[in-house]
């Protein structure tokens, strides 16, 4: 099983992610954000290695925030892919950080 919490930063919207593995990754998606809600309802299982890769159709999550998800910028997409690898034992879980700072 894996964790993520996500602080999706300006919009000040929190996300935890819940991602079992189970066959394929089972996805339970906690979020305040109600475009990030319309998206945890729509992606509940995903293949871990169709999620790794952008051959094929890409990752699931990524063609399901296009649906629901309007800023692109959003972390919550990549911090899904990033629980399911860690649960699939695709990658260690370790934190990943983007600061930002107007120069």
């Amino acid at each position: 099983m894996a964790k993520a919490e996500i602080f999706a930063g300006i919009c000040g919207f929190n996300t935890t992610v819940d991602v079992k593995m189970n066959g394929s990754c089972d996805i339970s998606i906690d979020s305040e954000c109600q475009s990030i809600q319309k998206l945890g309802a729509s992606l509940k299982h995903v293949n871990p290695f169709e999620e790794i890769s952008f051959r094929g159709e890409g990752p699931a999550t990524l063609r399901e925030a296009t649906k629901h998800c309007a800023h692109a910028a959003c972390p919550v997409p990549v911090g899904i892919i990033k629980a399911v690898e860690v649960a699939a034992g695709l990658a260690l879980p370790a934190d990943a950080t983007i600061k930002l700072s107007k120069s």
